[in-house]
């Protein structure tokens, strides 16, 4: 027992808790549409068609990749739950991982644990992560084409990326966390906005992580800023940057005369513009957390660029387009 790995014991059981979910909901899938949504991201996932607004493109896309796998069309519908299905199981992986690395954080680092006390914490991990894998709300969106189980699985994603940044965040390349999570934030607007909300919580992280004596108004501080990046992102940075391009398109096309996407691309070109210029000059000039906000800033769009299919798909005249 003194030998006991706890990475490896980790990410066997993680993945054991991955498969228990992973069978129990491939088991319990909806073999076709059942009632609500489900029906209408079906069939504009199988066909790439424009769902109603604000729209789930990187759901879609997914949910069409899945429906070629399809052997025949009366199991289209059958594949596109499969990605809920497939989501899921991944949330409560996470979830498991997330909890042994929060665990630890009240038990003890996995080099000063014992053989038992490792063992508690992979059981306790294990028994957290099963136990919300059969509530009653998870379960049911883990069996049909609904949005709500890949946003889970983001948002679960989101937060134990979100202790990797904690845990590495002194580290000289800790931020690299921060980049990736960024990223996720990106991807996740291509689902549905639920993941937005993981933010606060590991701003919080950080708060605690750098923050020596916990007072009422520090406090208050860090939810004021925590707050404002979740509003700058969902309120500001995507919005606006949707109504530029579309101002751009207006602007060339009917003052200046250009052909149709002219204003768009002309658009696309300022923005990869305004990053290069950026990330070149924080760089040169050695302001290592302005370029870091640059790339985490660029790798949100680099996620949010999955909403290029809506604009793509609602002009190539799809059956339905909301």
């Amino acid at each position: 027992m003194k030998d006991f790995k706890f990475s490896l014991w980790n990410k066997i059981i993680g993945w054991t808790v991955f498969a228990v979910a992973l069978i129990t909901y491939a088991l319990t899938v909806e073999p076709t549409a059942s009632f609500w949504d489900p029906g209408e991201f079906i069939t504009t996932s199988a066909k790439l068609q424009v769902g109603h607004p604000p729209g789930a493109p990187l759901f879609q896309m997914v949910g069409a990749f899945f429906s070629w796998f399809a052997p025949e069309a009366t199991q289209i519908a059958l594949m596109v739950n499969l990605v809920s299905v497939l989501s899921s199981a991944f949330t409560i992986l996470f979830m498991f991982w997330s909890l042994s690395l929060l665990i630890r954080k009240i038990a003890g680092s996995a080099e000063t644990l014992s053989a038992g006390g490792k063992m508690a914490v992979l059981g306790s991990s294990a028994v957290g992560a099963l136990a919300f894998s059969f509530t009653d709300s998870f379960w049911f969106s883990a069996v049909e084409a609904e949005v709500y189980a890949m946003a889970m699985c983001f948002m679960s994603a989101m937060f134990y990326v979100g202790l990797l940044w904690e845990r590495d965040m002194l580290k000289p390349r800790g931020n690299r966390w921060l980049i990736l999570l960024s990223f996720l934030i990106g991807l996740t607007f291509g689902v549905h906005f639920l993941g937005l909300l993981t933010i606060p919580a590991i701003g919080y992280l950080y708060y605690f992580k750098y923050t020596e004596k916990i007072t009422v108004k520090n406090f208050i501080g860090a939810t004021a800023v925590v707050v404002g990046v979740l509003l700058f992102i969902f309120l500001f940075l995507l919005p606006y940057t949707l109504t530029f391009f579309a101002g751009s398109e207006v602007f060339f096309i009917n003052s200046i005369g250009l052909p149709f996407d002219s204003g768009t691309l002309i658009a696309g070109l300022i923005v990869a513009a305004i990053f290069y210029f950026v990330l070149r000059y924080t760089r040169k000039r050695g302001y290592i957390k302005l370029n870091t906000i640059a790339l985490c800033v660029l790798f949100i769009f680099v996620g949010f660029s999955s909403w290029i299919m809506l604009a793509i798909r609602a002009n190539a005249g799809t059956p339905i387009n909301e």
